[in-house]
């Protein structure tokens, strides 16, 4: 019997305790976008740093920044020799509405089935609580191989606008050798899955100037350039019918799919005919080559997000509008950089562009992307938990959306991440009648566990 074990024994027998506390984190309504639920959010990170003295951490704090404040927090007894991993989670959630959905109080826990219906029951105060039980059994039996620093937010479910100078004044503080990031999930209860690769983000709004202002398109047609017409000519030319993007260098960088990662990628249960279903289209579309589910999580893109421009009320009205504005967003991909991407853009816009038209370009927002090489420590020893704690071998995923902490840890702390978390698919995250599936809950513990006994190895 190893310490390891006397931890599994310890989270399996306090499993009742631990869903108490998880129901009390759950019933204080810590949603950051609303400025009534202020003092929850507060109230949420003190909670939080209450949990972590109990467990022996020190140094904890509530940190106050420009809006709602970070929990900060160290354990260093596992000595000088051994790794410190820094834990990264966010004690925020989302909004309710709309409310005539749900069928129980969505902060008052609801138990039906195998499943804990609640506003942050998974994303992430089942997460979060899920971790810290693990921590705890593994602290009681003395089994806690490395030291741990925590950073919980209280601003995520609104874009963490505070977060990237929090940590870039606390570095040293924050300093570690990897992070572990729970805000994550996995394929379905019989099916874990590691999230290796995020992919990047970099948003722009496009404006094109003719006129001075609105003409009559029958007096002025043809005799001036319609900005509508200059800016949808100029999109176009973005990407091939083949779903190729054609801005000057944007594929110089991307990392090519290994024939390995595209096997990891087919195993997935989504195929062809679920993409269909999901979006309703009559047929998909993308980049020749690649599967859907390749396209959608590991190939880079650009996307028309929003137009504007002329008279777009109820009947007709001959105008010839004076400017034009697109959004324009693109997902990237390991190693491509945003602001290459943007010179890349300003480039190909700089080319088309007519003289009959004056143009503008502003970013609005972005993300580097990540990727945790397969073949890393952190990486393998989840791989060997997860093995461990189900039985079969995880799927190595890839997840299309923008996690920005991720990189701006990558880019500020100079760490990458391993996202190790335990939510579903169907567990209608932002969504109503939010759920945590209290078996993989459980099992999640276990893995935690697991995962740091196979990081001791």
């Amino acid at each position: 019997m190893t310490r390891f074990d006397d931890a599994l024994r310890y989270a399996q027998d306090h499993q009742s305790a631990v869903l108490e506390e998880l129901k009390e984190l759950i019933r204080i309504p810590s949603v950051s976008t609303l400025p009534e639920c202020k003092a929850d959010v507060l109230r949420a990170a003190e909670w939080l740093a209450a949990k972590l003295r109990a467990l022996g951490f020190q140094q904890v704090q509530v940190l106050p920044t420009g809006g709602h404040p970070v929990v900060v927090g160290q354990w260093m007894g596992a000595g000088q020799s051994a790794p410190t991993i820094l834990t990264y989670g966010h004690y925020d959630v989302q909004p309710t509405d709309p409310i005539e959905l749900w069928t129980s109080d969505p902060f008052e826990p609801s138990l039906r089935g195998d499943n804990l219906f609640a506003r942050g029951a998974s994303d992430m105060k089942g997460q979060l609580v899920a971790h810290l039980a693990a921590v705890e059994a593994l602290l009681h039996a003395k089994a806690l191989p490395a030291n741990l620093k925590v950073l919980f937010e209280g601003e995520e479910e609104i874009g963490s606008p505070n977060l990237k100078p929090f940590l870039a004044s606390h570095a040293d503080l924050l300093s570690a050798s990897f992070c572990l990031n729970a805000d994550s999930g996995i394929q379905a209860p019989d099916q874990p899955a590691i999230t290796y690769a995020l992919r990047g983000l970099d948003y722009f709004e496009i404006r094109v100037h003719g006129p001075s202002h609105d003409l009559h398109s029958g007096q002025f047609g043809g005799a001036v350039d319609n900005p509508a017409l200059v800016l949808c000519q100029a999109i176009a030319g973005m990407r091939d019918a083949d779903g190729r993007i054609l801005l000057p260098g944007f594929y110089d960088r991307v990392r090519p799919l290994t024939a390995e990662e595209r096997q990891d990628l087919a195993r997935l249960p989504q195929g062809e005919d679920w993409w269909r279903e999901q979006t309703g289209v009559p047929a998909l579309a993308g980049e020749a080559g690649y599967t859907s589910t390749e396209r959608a999580s590991a190939r880079p893109t650009l996307d028309v997000n929003g137009m504007l421009s002329g008279f777009t009320g109820v009947g007709s009205k001959t105008v010839l509008p004076a400017k034009a504005m697109a959004k324009i967003s693109m997902r990237l991909v390991a190693d491509q950089m945003p602001e290459e991407v943007h010179a890349s853009l300003h480039e190909y816009l700089t080319k088309v562009m007519p003289r009959s038209v004056e143009w503008e370009i502003e970013e609005l927002s972005s993300c580097r992307p990540s990727l945790l090489e397969r073949d890393s420590l952190p990486a393998q020893a989840a791989s060997r938990a997860l093995q461990r704690v189900w039985g079969v071998p995880p799927i190595f995923a890839r997840q299309g959306g923008s996690v920005p902490i991720v990189g701006e840890m990558q880019t500020l702390l100079g760490i990458e991440s391993l996202l190790l978390g335990f939510g579903l698919p169907d567990d209608n995250l932002h969504a109503p009648n939010e759920k945590q599936h209290l078996p993989t809950f459980y099992r999640g513990i276990e893995a935690f566990i697991r995962f740091y006994e196979e990081l001791a190895r």
